[in-house]
């Protein structure tokens, strides 16, 4: 006869098993999610604001001055888009998922300002630690390995996830481009957590979200960003990525 002690391993490996059939592209509807953007008022921020505003996302754009935040949701790019701005702790309360869009100088001393405003929401970190000389971009690494690892060390209450580290901000600004054309490589420690950026970067039209990994392999990830700005400057473009064959 089989004891609750022992049916709880097994229920757990059929709980696995079962996760492993499901369909990966088999997401969740996010369609009523508010939407934060730490550093809103920055190219990356405002770019993100738009496109998920557009796509029908209650969006709301903080900063440290709530002036400035609330001056970036009245330009007239988002203004008709119900856009609000608020101070970063008023926006992280009143958001269900909060993107972390900061320069990376000031990534941590925003973060640890936040831990209570964050707890318990879904963040996503999409800095990437980069230095610039005179032979162009390169990759920086946090003492934690990236910045999303920093990000969980000083949040330790909130479900840290990476994304969206791959995108033109030139593009995601552009009310002429229809559609984003890239995919966004989303890293976290749960399935459940990961289903929801995958389905919010579906939102966006021409984009997708692909799992990869956890968060032990953001800073690969975030250090890829240095490529593709090389890549941008010799071809004078705004590259993104595609993953073949899934």
């Amino acid at each position: 006869m089989t004891t609750s002690d022992d049916a709880q391993p097994v229920n757990a490996a059929t709980a696995a098993k079962a996760a492993l059939k499901r369909d990966p592209w088999d997401l969740p509807d996010v369609s009523g999610l508010v939407v934060g953007v730490l550093g809103g008022t920055g190219d990356q921020g405002r770019g993100l604001a738009y496109r998920f505003a557009v796509a029908g996302q209650k969006v709301i754009i903080g900063s440290r001055a709530a002036e400035r935040a609330q001056a970036a949701a009245d330009d007239p790019q988002l203004s008709g888009l119900g856009v609000e701005g608020a101070d970063n702790a008023e926006c992280a309360r009143r958001s269900d998922v909060v993107i972390v869009a900061v320069p990376w100088e000031g990534h941590a001393k925003t973060l640890e300002a936040l831990r209570e405003e964050l707890a318990g929401k879904l963040v996503i970190d999409c800095v990437n630690p980069l230095g610039f000389d005179k032979k162009g971009a390169y990759a920086l690494k946090p003492e934690e390995g990236s910045a999303a690892e920093q990000a969980a060390a000083l949040l330790p209450e909130s479900r840290v996830t990476a994304a969206f580290h791959h995108l033109s901000a030139v593009l995601l600004q552009d009310p002429e481009t229809a559609e984003i054309d890239t995919d966004v490589m989303v890293l976290g420690e749960a399935r459940a957590d990961t289903d929801l950026v995958q389905a919010l970067a579906a939102r966006i039209p021409g984009m997708r979200g692909v799992f990869a990994g956890r968060l032990r392999n953001a800073h690969q990830v975030e250090s890829l960003v240095a490529n593709l700005i090389s890549v941008n400057r010799r071809y004078k473009a705004h590259a993104g990525l595609r993953v073949t064959d899934v």
